[in-house]
């Protein structure tokens, strides 16, 4: 038998050289995997594998569009990625457009750690505060911030302290973006760890929705919470009480499907179910365990229900004071690895948009046309072809402490030689 070829120096080299190159988050040196295969790539060759990983809006690749001067100064200044795109939709006789303007921030932690807990999240504030201003300079209608922006995602730990940064649906965070809201006529859902003072202080991973008037629409808890590696949420909260709400706004009936909840297909559907013409997943994952999903899981989802995804994920490696073990037999380490970002719009039609950065703070723009919901229904026929009734039943049976599963053996299978 044939030995298998050894390693080459030269293939070492090159291992080495794109371990190095990524230590910082990038992709070989590259934001993004996009940039990658468009600047190594031969023109020709690379509008095809955009076609094929990208998929196509009306016949073609989704179209940029221009932004103010203002909104890219402020990228610039503050050395953020900031990417905009838009989907259309056919032309109707009966309807006009419905174009929305949505936005996605990614972001990294402010300072360390180790510093004051009011200076963490005071930093992150001010960090925030350009990002938002270009999203409302460029327009933006819906903008929602990554799972829990206003901390560390320190739920690796199980470190109890952490719990001082959750606050009620009212508190700090969503005064401070009210005032965005009202300035900027903005639709904003900002996920917050809650404490929920009305119920003897439990604390609940939750997306605050706040109206373009500054109100607060409503809220939503997350409904599937990972126990997985070093994800060890279930020590600060459980899961979500608020169902699957979709929350008719100024710009349209939106919702949010928190991280972990976007690798259950049923959560997606109920969703869609209600009503949703856009949802969100803001979420905090790391490459290691996830970033081949990523890419999959909220497209697929956008496909099989028909309204627009937007993923939202943040960057950064964070590390903490004290080392943590996790389920996954690693040794004690003190940080969960690095948030890949690559925030994207999936759209119904099977189209979605470049990624932003692996690595870089972001800001993600798309108009979105809401009446291809409607024309990916038509088309394709998914909710009309679907089987609920047998999948209603089958899970009313599967909820049975005596389910049997339906499998038919063929009788020749075990039965033994004569």
């Amino acid at each position: 038998m044939e030995k298998p070829a050894q390693n080459t120096d030269a293939q070492n080299g090159q291992v080495q050289e794109a371990t190095k190159a990524s230590s910082d988050g990038s992709v070989c040196g590259y934001d993004s995997l996009h940039h990658l295969l468009s600047e190594n790539l031969k023109p020709h060759i690379f509008q095809e594998v955009n076609r094929i990983l990208l998929g196509l809006n009306r016949g073609k690749a989704p179209e940029t569009i221009s932004l103010p001067e203002s909104a890219k100064a402020l990228s610039s200044g503050r050395n953020f990625d900031l990417q905009a795109f838009c989907f259309l939709a056919d032309k109707e006789l009966l309807r006009e457009p419905r174009i929305v303007r949505v936005g996605l921030i990614q972001n990294s932690i402010a300072l360390p750690t180790t510093a004051h807990f009011l200076d963490q999240k005071r930093a992150i504030f001010e960090k925030l505060r350009p990002i938002i201003d270009a999203a409302g300079a460029a327009g933006v209608n819906v903008l929602c911030l990554q799972e829990a922006w206003t901390m560390p995602f320190a739920f690796c730990t199980r470190e109890k302290r952490w719990c001082e940064f959750a606050e009620p649906v009212d508190g700090e965070s969503t005064r401070f973006l009210q005032d965005f809201a009202r300035m900027y006529n903005m639709v904003i859902i900002s996920p917050i760890l809650e404490r929920d003072v009305n119920h003897g202080e439990t604390l609940w991973n939750t997306a605050v929705i706040i109206g373009n008037n500054g109100n607060i629409i409503g809220k939503h808890r997350k409904n599937h919470i990972p126990r997985v590696g070093d994800f060890n949420e279930s020590t600060y909260y459980m899961e979500g009480n608020t169902g699957h709400p979709v929350f008719e706004t100024a710009y349209g009936k939106i919702a949010v499907n928190i991280c972990y909840g976007r690798h259950h297909p049923l959560n997606w559907l109920a969703f869609g179910l209600n009503g949703a013409e856009i949802v969100f997943n803001p979420s905090a994952t790391v490459g290691e365990l996830s970033e081949p999903m990523w890419p999959i899981e909220a497209r697929n989802a956008a496909i099989a229900n028909s309204y627009f995804v937007g993923s939202i994920n943040r960057v950064g490696t964070e590390v903490f004071p004290n080392p943590f073990t996790s389920g996954d037999g690693k040794p004690e380490h003190a940080d969960f690895g690095h948030f890949y970002g690559s925030s994207h719009f999936s759209a119904p039609d099977a189209s979605c948009t470049p990624s932003l950065s692996r690595h870089r703070d972001g800001l993600l723009i798309s108009d979105v046309d809401l009446n291809l919901c409607r024309q990916i229904k038509d088309k394709w026929g998914f909710r009309m072809t679907a089987r609920y009734e047998l999948y209603a039943d089958l899970l009313a049976q599967y909820l049975k402490p005596d389910f049997e599963p339906q499998v038919i053996s063929d009788p020749l299978l075990h039965k033994k030689s004569p």
